[in-house]
């Protein structure tokens, strides 16, 4: 018995670490900002599931977009990322982005280059998001 305890000690150790170094899932408030080239905002909830936090803290604009960010980082309370993503229909958009979080808050800012007429475009997206519960409500995406 004397042998097991530090070795559970050890194993525990290093998962106490990595849930200090990520948000929390739970139920998530977001607003989403795409501050130019033209200025849109929404506010989303969400649950976020312990298998999506990686996603939610990531380079991964939303649905529409596949993307890869080799260069992606989320330690000690910041996060960066850049990469690339791709729509549907072959466009692509560069990103990278910067941010801070807490178990609990998530802000990030990311600026974008793309494409429009080929004619290149960039722009600049914030998004602000805070954990509102521990618990999803029933039929929550």
């Amino acid at each position: 018995m004397k042998q097991l305890i530090p070795a559970l000690a050890l194993f525990w150790l290093p998962l106490t670490a990595w849930a200090a170094e990520t948000i929390q899932p739970g139920y998530w408030e977001a607003k989403d900002e795409v501050v130019s080239p033209i200025h849109t905002s929404k506010v989303e909830r969400r649950c976020i599931t312990s298998r999506e936090v990686d996603k939610f803290m990531s380079c991964h604009i939303n649905h529409i977009y596949q993307c890869v960010c080799p260069e992606q980082t989320a330690r000690d309370g910041v996060v960066a990322f850049k990469g690339e993503c791709v729509d549907k229909k072959g466009h692509k958009v560069g990103i990278s982005g910067r941010g801070a979080y807490t178990p609990t808050t998530l802000t990030m800012t990311a600026d974008f280059t793309f494409r429009l007429l080929g004619i290149p475009m960039s722009g600049e997206a914030r998004t602000d998001a805070r954990r509102i519960g521990d618990v999803c409500p029933a039929g929550t995406p």
